[in-house]
């Protein structure tokens, strides 16, 4: 397996800590863009730069086959101010890598560098740096702009870390293996009134916390329990005073499920639940229902090819065939409705260990020994899958 020399691992830990210390939200990745953009020009790859406002795409055709191969990384940061002490923490107030997406696109940067001056393939490889993964759709916004339509690719590959996994460790898993997310506010209108005379009104905070219990049953008797889901009711506004009645309630809501069905079904119970204890509280209940990203579900074929490329490449140890299903949420979910392909996780860092900090966190920081491995992937995944023919 071609594997990076000391001294590229040193370059693009440099470059990783680059992009960290001047972080930048979703579709505001200018600077981050600007580079990427930059080092794959001067490496010699096609570069199209305004997909989806602030994306990238890196073309490299090798040979003649029609054959095409796209790899994913994200860039774009949270708004978190960071806790870590780094000397290559952020510079930006209130900004921070704080989910790792400056080491993929590190780890991406370093297998085109080595593909572009070493690499033996025969097909056309489309690196897609994507901007707004955190929550902002970037992925939608890319294919909307024509992504796979400019940039075909007959499979599509992806992966981030995962702290409480061991550094370097490669964790595969074909199906469902994140959850949809979907968000919910919903807001109770009531009769307020003094707080001694609560029969002279209509109590929307009683009728919140009713609904926020009740909530609490949609996973418990409503999903099949061999099923995951999640409800989170993480926050309630209403009121200012002890000794006034509201006349207004919200509560904002969080829904993860890992199955289509479970998704849809979950959705009609919330808004069922919401309507008739309302109505028994004789207040009058409002939903504005936001779908987020989508169930990701892994393709068997493209699964199993990912997987049989570490198999060959890395020691057994280092590699789980079928890891668990997680309950966070990725819009490659729908880069993968659209091309089949695969999401990978690489270790962080078991508990006990650096980089074990979880991601979303001001104390966490992606793990710099993950440069080299998760680069060696993918440049085998590329030459495996992209193999010149005989």
């Amino acid at each position: 397996m071609d594997r990076l020399s000391d001294a590229a691992v040193e370059q693009f830990i440099a470059v990783r800590r680059d992009i960290h210390r001047h972080p930048e939200l979703a579709f505001s990745e200018r600077r981050t863009a600007a580079l990427v953009a930059a080092q794959l020009g001067a490496w010699g790859y096609e570069v199209t730069t305004g997909l989806g406002g602030t994306g990238v795409v890196g073309q490299l055709k090798r040979g003649t086959s029609n054959r095409t191969l796209g790899l994913r990384a994200d860039m774009d940061a949270l708004p978190i101010a960071e806790a870590t002490g780094a000397a290559w923490a952020s510079c930006e107030h209130g900004v921070m890598h704080a989910c790792g997406h400056d080491g993929h696109t590190a780890m991406l940067l370093a297998a085109a560098h080595h593909l572009a001056q070493h690499g033996r393939f025969d097909g056309t490889l489309n690196l897609i740096f994507q901007p707004a993964e955190e929550g902002g759709g970037g992925a939608l916004k890319m294919m909307e702009d024509g992504l796979f339509q400019r940039f075909p690719c007959d499979a599509i590959f992806a992966m981030h870390n995962m702290p409480g996994i061991p550094q370097g460790q490669l964790v595969f898993r074909s199906g469902p293996a994140m959850a949809s997310s979907d968000y919910a506010t919903v807001t109770l209108h009531g009769h307020g009134g003094h707080g001694a005379m609560p029969h002279k009104a209509t109590d929307v905070v009683v009728a919140a916390a009713s609904l926020v219990m009740a909530l609490q049953t949609v996973v418990s008797r409503h999903v099949d329990p061999l099923q995951p889901a999640v409800v989170t009711v993480g926050a309630i506004h209403a009121g200012e005073a002890n000794n006034v009645i509201p006349a207004e309630a919200r509560l904002e809501i969080s829904v993860r499920t890992l199955d289509p069905q479970v998704r849809r079904s979950v959705e009609q119970r919330i808004r069922e639940l919401v309507q008739l204890q309302a109505q028994s509280f004789g207040v009058r209940a409002e939903i504005a229902w936001r779908p987020g990203y989508a169930v990701l579900v892994n393709d068997a074929e493209q699964t199993a090819r990912a997987l049989a490329v570490a198999r060959k490449h890395f020691p057994a140890e280092q590699i789980n065939p079928q890891g668990p299903m997680v309950s966070g949420s990725e819009d490659f979910a729908f880069m993968l409705e659209r091309v089949p392909g695969s999401y990978l996780f690489i270790g962080n860092g078991a508990d006990g260990e650096p980089g074990a900090c979880m991601v979303h966190n001001p104390a966490y920081d992606f793990n710099d020994l993950n440069i080299a491995p998760g680069a060696a992937y993918w440049i085998a995944l590329v030459q495996d899958l992209l193999s010149p023919t005989p």
